[in-house]
Formats: structure tokens, C-alpha cells, sequence
């Protein structure tokens, strides 16, 4: 545990931030602290007229900021590769989107909901972006994912959960996926030479719209902790000088121990080779170090 505070945050004058589902939730705080400390931030988000919004918002936060909008729709990788083909720079990728708690749907590509957009998006976008990742000294990737994890499993043989489907499982999977291609980033880039930080956090349970009480929603405010606090995880994990690679930080910035089967090299390794056939990205900056 640490006295850091988003006050902490050292200037990022110079430095691009994309923070994926910045138009509510812990993204929106995320991108505006960046913000406020000198980053430009691109607000990645589906809904045009929300990640507009979400940009003004921080327009009237922080005057002189720089932010901007860019669509994004994890849930369709056609969507993801033109949104990293208009990506010119970036120092830091915040994979803080998700879906949660779904009945079963399908991806515009045709898997499972949660784990095409919590996982294979952000695995997709951050290997599109990896050659910008990779010219950018001390880059890092932020993965937002979750204690739920620890209940995730995997099935390669049923990766669409079309013989057994629960919310509350295919959620938990995508999360411990999150952590697992965390894992395996950091792994892959140390072995290519690239200098990035790949780190991925728990932000606790946060009153925003992916968590679902029912007639209680009204009371989401006193049962949980704000959106802001909710963002200090990934805020400390993208700034802070003192965080390594592979770390795993949750509330009140306390390291995490991820579950025996998230800290699986072999699994790590098979997913990432599964999810690079299903997504078509390569991460060639590797291979080509």
C-alpha cells in the first residue's frame, strides 16, 4: 500500500494517452487526470456523441487540455483496425473498456461477447498499436481486469461457451484472459527488446454502468466507491515510477497475487497464440527484433 494520489502523477507534457471506454466509468476519470497533468488523451469510445461529450467534459475540467475523440467498438475488429490506423503516437494504452454480466451475444466477428470485447479487442488494438508502442520510450499498456478473474476458466475446445454460457463465467473469463495476455506482453516484449511496461489492475467494485443491481441501481452510489477512485489502479499503474512489469494492482494500490492459473506461462502462451489466429494481429514489432 502507498500515500499515492492522483496529485502524483509527474507531467506528461509530450506524451499520448489512449484510454479505451474514456467516456464513463473509471475511463473518464483516467483520461481526465491524464489530462490534467499534460497529456494529450484520445477518448476511445463506440458512441460518438458520448465520447464527445466525455471530451468536453474534460474540456471544462482542464481549459488548456488536449483531448480528443476517436471511435472505437472493440466488439468489431474491423472498428479496431481503423481506429489504430488513425493513432499517429501513443505512450500509453489504457485497455479500461468491458462488457459485463451479459446474456450470451456475439462479436460483429462472431464470439462470445465478453471475451471478443474485454479480451480479443484490446488484444487486437494493442497489437496494431504495438509499432507506435514500441517507438515510444518507456511505453506502457494498462489492462483493466478484475478479482473475478480467479474464477475464470478456459475451454479452447468451447471458446463461443455455446454448450455452457452464465454470465457471471464468461465475465470471470474474460478477466482472467486480461490477465494472462498482461503476463505474456510483458514476457514477449523483455524477450524482443522493446521497452514497455505491460501491467494490469483491479479497480474494486466502482458505482458505474457495467455493474447491474436492478431495482437497487439507485443505491449503487452508497453501496460502492466512486468512478475516481475507482481509476487510481490504473492512473498509479500508468504514471508511477516505481511500478515493474507484470505487476498486478488493485484498491487502495495494493500488489495483487493474480490466481495459480493466471500466472500460467504455458496458458498465457496458448491464448495468445489462439487469440492472434482469431483477431489475424501478429505483433510482428516482436518477430522483427
Amino acid at each position: 500500500m502507498t500515500k499515492w494520489t492522483p496529485a502524483s502523477i509527474p507531467d506528461l507534457t509530450g506524451k499520448t494517452a489512449v484510454v479505451t471506454g474514456a467516456n464513463s466509468g473509471i475511463g473518464l476519470p483516467t483520461a481526465l487526470e491524464l489530462a490534467r497533468h499534460g497529456a494529450h488523451v484520445v477518448v476511445a469510445a463506440r458512441d460518438q456523441g458520448k465520447g464527445e461529450e466525455a471530451v468536453a467534459r474534460i474540456l471544462r475540467a482542464v481549459p488548456d487540455a488536449r483531448a480528443e475523440y476517436g471511435r472505437l467498438d472493440l466488439a468489431d475488429l474491423a472498428s479496431v483496425r481503423r481506429f489504430a490506423g488513425t493513432v499517429r503516437k501513443v505512450d500509453l494504452l489504457i485497455n479500461n473498456a468491458g462488457v459485463a454480466m451479459l446474456p450470451r451475444r456475439e462479436t460483429r466477428d462472431g464470439f462470445e461477447m465478453q471475451f471478443g470485447t474485454n479480451h480479443l479487442g484490446h488484444f487486437a488494438l494493442t497489437g496494431l498499436l504495438l509499432p507506435r508502442l514500441a517507438a515510444s520510450p518507456g511505453a506502457r499498456v494498462v489492462t483493466v481486469s478484475s478479482d473475478a478473474h480467479a474464477a475464470g476458466r478456459i475451454d479452447f475446445d468451447d471458446l463461443g461457451m455455446e454448450r455452457r454460457y452464465g454470465r457471471v463465467s464468461g465475465y470471470a473469463r474474460s478477466k482472467l484472459a486480461n490477465l494472462l495476455f498482461t503476463g505474456e506482453l510483458q514476457r514477449r516484449a523483455a524477450k524482443a527488446g522493446v521497452d514497455l511496461t505491460s501491467v494490469a489492475t483491479h479497480p474494486g467494485a466502482t458505482a458505474t454502468r457495467i455493474v447491474k443491481l436492478g431495482p437497487l441501481q439507485p443505491l449503487m452510489g452508497l453501496i460502492f466507491q466512486s468512478p475516481e477512485a475507482g481509476a487510481v489502479p490504473s492512473l498509479y499503474a500508468a504514471t508511477s515510477p516505481d511500478v515493474r512489469g507484470g505487476e498486478f494492482f488493485g484498491p487502495k494500490l495494493k500488489l495483487l497475487q493474480p490466481s495459480e492459473r493466471a500466472r500460467s506461462e504455458e496458458l498465457a502462451a496458448r491464448l495468445w497464440e489462439v487469440s492472434t489466429e482469431l483477431t489475424g494481429v501478429r505483433f510482428e514489432e516482436f518477430a522483427n527484433r
